[in-house]
């Protein structure tokens, strides 16, 4: 679709809580993962653009919901990341809320892409949102992020590793790249799936 190769999206408000979501009038993608993950930099590589969404070097820098509306009548929402010890108790706190409250409750959300870095074993954190999730079926999809960092084999094996520790099939998780691009395409054509 062209919208993604234009990146016709704009900036519509940060939400920090409920009472000041948008109107549900529009379908809704939420991106989820551990602090630094590189959320923004996927969602800016899925939209072609270099800096609609910020990318912070700084851990814990997403303290509220985001939310973008694609020209086509589709929100992509930048959840905060979670599992940075430095944010104080409390902001922690009151993200799982914020976070909680608009994943359970939120009609017109259609999916939760979780991002994981695929470098890395399965993380506890990780392993919570995805069983929790599942238990409360809402649909996921899984996006094993910095592909780039690995070599052919080394991805193959990882993201195996990762399918199992999931309890997932590779039908159900994308191998991705904000650096090179690689599993863009997939990633569109499964977010499309669920917008149907």
């Amino acid at each position: 679709m062209g919208i993604w190769q234009n990146g016709e999206a704009i900036f519509v408000k940060s939400v920090f809580n409920t009472s000041q979501l948008p109107e549900a009038q529009y379908a809704e993608i939420a991106f989820a993962g551990r602090s630094n993950v590189g959320k923004s930099s996927l969602i800016n590589k899925l939209l072609n653009r270099r800096d609609l969404v910020k990318v912070s070097s700084v851990p814990g820098k997403t303290q509220s919901l985001n939310f973008f509306l694609l020209s086509q009548g589709l929100y992509l929402v930048d959840l905060p990341g979670y599992g940075y010890a430095k944010v104080p108790n409390k902001i922690k706190n009151d993200w799982k809320g914020l976070i909680s409250s608009y994943i359970l409750n939120r009609e017109t959300l259609i999916c939760v892409v979780v991002i994981i870095d695929i470098r890395h074993e399965v993380k506890s954190q990780d392993l919570e949102l995805v069983t929790w999730l599942k238990n409360e079926h809402i649909p996921l999809l899984l996006v094993y992020t910095k592909q780039d960092k690995l070599t052919a084999n080394k991805r193959l094996h990882h993201a195996a590793v990762l399918d199992a520790g999931f309890g997932i099939s590779k039908a159900d998780r994308v191998l991705f790249s904000a650096k090179t691009g690689e599993g863009r395409e997939e990633l569109i054509s499964k977010i499309e799936q669920f917008a149907v």
